[in-house]
């Protein structure tokens, strides 16, 4: 079966095209634009712009940017905040121009990664920091707790895939010592507690 295109862009490695800042991963702007035009050359992108023209958005006390990519016919939107080099919201009466530029080329990085390119680097996002995160839950809300036996998903999956492609590891021994058939039966628990730390002590070697 011929494959869509968000499958063909999720199985690009671009590992060696980012960068680390502060403990985070980014990708390059230009190198994820050019990658998704060569595929698809009629991809196209818009940047926001409120009411009186500026390209970007606030509420008095931070300002944020919104950006939205299509290829293939499909657009997938992101909104970001204009940060600091600590991550965090800068205040509205301190943002400059350069901030928000930084901004935009973030906020379409990530709109593209929506598509599959890159999307791997921010698997982390949505996952618990530490195992003792999962055990902490006991006083919070049902619907805001971590299944630890929830199935990993799609974008997990193919992190896996290219860390062991980035490694030089093979699929059937990974699979062994994790003591199972096939990716899509590990677990949240055995991603965070067993397969990701793996992969990272080998990655330092």
């Amino acid at each position: 079966m011929e494959k869509n295109y968000f499958e063909i862009l999720n199985a690009i490695n671009v590992n060696d095209k980012t960068e680390k800042k502060n403990g985070l991963t980014y990708l390059s702007w230009a190198f994820a634009w050019g990658e998704v035009k060569k595929l698809y050359p009629d991809a196209t992108y818009t940047v926001d712009e409120d009411s009186d023209g500026w390209n970007y958005f606030t509420d008095g006390m931070t300002w944020w940017v919104k950006t939205g990519v299509t290829i293939d016919g499909k657009e997938h939107i992101e909104y970001l905040p204009v940060m600091d080099f600590r991550n965090a919201s800068i205040k509205a009466d301190k943002v400059t121009s350069f901030d928000v530029n930084k901004a935009i080329q973030r906020s379409l990085t990530k709109a593209i990664a929506r598509h599959g390119l890159g999307l791997y680097i921010y698997a982390g996002e949505d996952l618990p920091e530490e195992p003792a995160k999962i055990d902490s839950q006991a006083d919070m809300p049902p619907e805001e707790r971590i299944d630890p036996n929830k199935k990993i998903e799609a974008v997990h999956i193919q992190h896996i895939k290219n860390q062991l492609k980035t490694l030089g590891k093979d699929l059937d021994s990974f699979l062994s010592y994790m003591e199972l058939d096939k990716l899509e039966d590990m677990t949240i628990e055995q991603f965070t507690n067993k397969a990701k730390p793996a992969l990272e002590k080998k990655a330092k070697k």
